[in-house]
């Protein structure tokens, strides 16, 4: 049975750990607080560790705090009970009240977590009372806090003379004299919007909350002299709409439209950036005729001074003429735009349009895609920026979805073939990861007058992850073409490397490492595509020759290829396992090579088992 001393000892221990001179020390302490808890027991939590707490905040470092902060959020199933789940609020107050905006925010997620526990009395009462302390506090850390925290109550008080009082605070803080206090305010306010639409259903009207307090937050966010405060009210512009799109309440469209297009004009190109950022969601919440009379200011976007806002703008493409729904309005008055971003002097804008705009093809459809489109991309696709090359590629098949591959290939084979000797690997890899679709669409015969011979010198790039990807490329490529065409167009060419390609070019040859451990990774990859007649006379010889190579990797490599040739001819040949197969393993089994004896180990214990099932 455990004494008084020891029942006090946990406590003792924390006080002591928590005195010591390193603050890593008192920060490992204060983490293994809710053991300390558990080993208190919820009664004495209550009335010794949360008051000896409370005394912890006030003289200590702001990393042992913010372990603190957020620790406390699990003590709500540390207490007696419910009803005690209150006593917590003072020390996440202190806590929510410091300026070091970590230690600040983990107690505000503590206490915002804190709540959920509580119940609707006690957040009416206990949580309010706090609320209203911290929001009329005379340091401007206190009413950051605050912000942070009226999601918690909002929807549990009906719509009542206290919510709307609430809100009237939570105006105030929106006015705030301290630039930090508004730019917490806008940043929370677009989520207690979006609580109060939920309360909606999508039915009711929003008389539930005076849109004269919304109306008058967001009035007072426009019209802020801080950048960094203005540009936060297209967040809460949102949010408003999507409010009443929720109430199917459009009275107040126009003078919506009036509030955004002020906005995306703000002489503060940080403003316009994030109107630009945030297009599509502004618009989408409009009726038709609302988003083409967008249109002209979707177009001083592409043509904004800052590259910045051009990038933003130019993602946003796709989804804004999804929207438009006409066909005729996007050629004839966003297209030309387009073009002219295609040409930009900025990299980045360049890029983020490279990214984007085949999501245009889908929208335009086969016609106006190969028209107006098709232009684009050939040209982007000798960017000299790499990455704008890079992101073309990535999405033609969004492209060859619409137009079908013959009309892509007869358009862009040329700039594709000029890629795959791109200096950048990564424009490389892409082209790579894209031929496997591009061959099926295309045909056999067209694969192996056009990208057969490309396909096959990517195996001796001088960047592994290039070769990586050409066997895994050569992988897919017998799958859709079959066992017949792997033979003659890929294991011809890999067996017989070292001694010429058609192209002329010079190739490793059976005394470079590159070249053997290359064919051997591929070779052991198109095992499962070929017939047994394939493995047993073609690549089971160049294996065997290979398991006396004089480097260890590519022994142990062979023991793992031996394993792959044994899963395949047991089903069909399992006397040529038993007969070139085991014995090999067993001779690489004793290879003076440490790594080589695990993996032909391995092999064989595996091949066994195929023989035995």
């Amino acid at each position: 049975m455990s004494t008084p001393e020891n029942e006090l000892y946990p406590l003792a221990l924390l006080m002591d750990e928590l005195k010591h001179e390193d603050v890593a020390n008192r920060v490992n302490a204060m983490s293994k607080i809710e053991t300390i808890a558990r080993a208190l027991g919820a009664e004495r939590t209550k009335t010794e560790l949360l008051p000896f707490l409370t005394d912890v905040t006030q003289d200590d470092e702001d990393e042992v705090f913010s372990v603190l902060a957020e620790k406390l959020a699990l003590f709500p199933k540390l207490l007696p009970s419910q009803a005690d789940i209150p006593d917590l609020l003072p020390v996440c107050e202190i806590l929510a009240s410091m300026e070091e905006p970590i230690v600040r925010d983990n107690a505000i997620a503590s206490l915002n977590t804190i709540a959920e526990s509580m119940t609707d009395a006690q957040l009416t009462s206990s949580f309010v009372e706090m609320l209203d302390r911290l929001s009329n506090g005379d340091w401007f850390s206190n009413r950051v806090a605050a912000c942070g925290l009226y999601k918690s109550v909002l929807l549990k008080l009906e719509p009542t003379e206290m919510r709307k009082n609430l809100l009237n605070l939570y105006l105030k803080l929106v006015q705030d004299e301290a630039p930090m206090v508004r730019r917490a305010a806008a940043t929370n306010l677009p989520h207690l919007i979006d609580l109060l639409a939920t309360t909606l259903n999508g039915t009711a009207q929003p008389d539930h909350v005076d849109w004269e307090i919304l109306s008058a937050m967001f009035t007072s966010l426009t019209g802020d002299d801080q950048d960094s405060v203005k540009f936060l009210s297209i967040d809460v512009l949102i949010a408003i709409l999507e409010f009443f799109t929720a109430s199917h309440d459009a009275s107040h469209g126009e003078e919506l439209l009036g509030s955004a297009v002020k906005l995306i004009e703000d002489e503060s190109w940080r403003v316009r950036y994030m109107a630009a950022d945030r297009f599509e969601k502004i618009a989408r919440n409009f009726d038709a005729a609302q988003v083409r009379a967008l249109v002209p200011h979707f177009v001083a976007l592409t043509k904004d001074n800052e590259a910045e806002v051009r990038k933003a703008v130019a993602k946003q493409l796709p989804g804004f003429a999804l929207l438009l729904k006409d066909q005729a309005l996007i050629i004839s008055d966003l297209l030309p735009f387009v073009d002219e971003l295609s040409d930009d002097p900025a990299e980045v804008v360049r890029s983020a349009l490279a990214s984007e705009i085949a999501g245009l093809a889908p929208i335009l459809g086969k016609d106006a895609t190969t028209t107006y489109l098709l232009p684009i991309y050939t040209q982007m696709l000798k960017d000299e920026f790499p990455e704008v090359r890079l992101n073309i590629i990535s999405k033609l098949n969004i492209v060859n979805g619409v137009i079908g591959s013959t009309k892509l290939s007869n358009e862009l084979l040329p700039s594709i073939k000029q890629l795959a000797d791109d200096k950048q690997w990564r424009v490389r890899l892409a082209i790579i990861e894209y031929i496997p679709l591009l061959s099926e669409q295309l045909g056999v015969q067209f694969f192996d007058k056009e990208l057969g011979l490309l396909c096959m010198s990517w195996l001796w790039d001088s960047v592994y992850s290039i070769r990586e990807a050409a066997v895994n490329n050569l992988e897919k490529l017998s799958e859709i073409f079959g066992a017949t065409w792997a033979k003659e167009e890929i294991l011809s060419r890999i067996l017989h490397a070292d001694q010429h390609d058609a192209t002329g070019a010079d190739v490793p040859n059976m005394n470079n490492f590159v070249y053997r451990i290359t064919a051997l990774f591929a070779l052991t990859k198109l095992i499962p595509n070929l017939t047994t007649e394939i493995v047993v006379e073609d690549i089971l010889p160049f294996v065997n020759k290979l398991a006396k190579d004089q480097v260890p990797n590519i022994r142990f490599n062979v023991a793992k290829a031996y394993l792959v040739i044994a899963q395949m001819l047991t089903k069909t040949g399992a006397e040529v396992v038993q007969a070139q197969v085991l014995p090999n393993l067993a001779v690489l089994e004793a290879d003076a090579d440490v790594d080589v004896r695990f993996f032909a180990n391995k092999s064989i214990n595996e091949v066994k088992k195929l023989i035995a099932a």
